[in-house]
């Protein structure tokens, strides 16, 4: 049975390689949440009444969207990186896109720091996939060949 297809996963089928075609569609979508989110944040008044649920509901969403890559390419950690990545690269692209039309959104975060932060979280996620990955090949498999004696 193949695998699932994320929505809108067409438009990128020009794209060969899987885990560039997923962090491309992950990054698509992580972007969308970020200029609604910046969008509803800065220009919705009535907004500001709910301003911490709409930020945990903001922040639950990418969570939920960053684990994308996280759960398609759990066993290999090359691809989880290197979709990751595309995936931040992405979403750090309109956050810099974002930060030309909101004068103020560099002023905590630039736009290296959020593709460093990105690059390090997918980095530390794809070493503990590697770890967990070699730990249970070493558990379910013999540690020592056995010899059989030529007489």
């Amino acid at each position: 049975m193949p695998p699932a297809q994320l929505p809108g996963s067409r438009w990128f089928a020009w794209l060969r390689n899987l885990a560039l075609r997923v962090g491309v569609l992950t990054g698509v979508y992580l972007s969308v949440v970020l200029a609604a989110w910046l969008i509803i944040a800065n220009r919705f008044p009535w907004s500001t009444n709910f301003a911490g649920p709409r930020n945990l509901a903001a922040g639950a969403l990418m969570a939920l969207l960053m684990l994308i890559p996280v759960v398609r390419f759990l066993k290999s950690p090359a691809r989880l990186f290197c979709c990751g990545a595309m995936a931040w690269v992405v979403l750090t692209l309109t956050y810099l896109g974002m930060g030309l039309y909101f004068q103020r959104l560099f002023s905590r975060w630039g736009p290296f720091f959020v593709l460093m932060v990105g690059a390090v979280a997918y980095g530390v996620v794809a070493v503990f996939a590697w770890v967990i990955h070699m730990l249970w090949t070493v558990r379910h498999h013999p540690m020592a060949v056995s010899r059989r004696r030529i007489h």
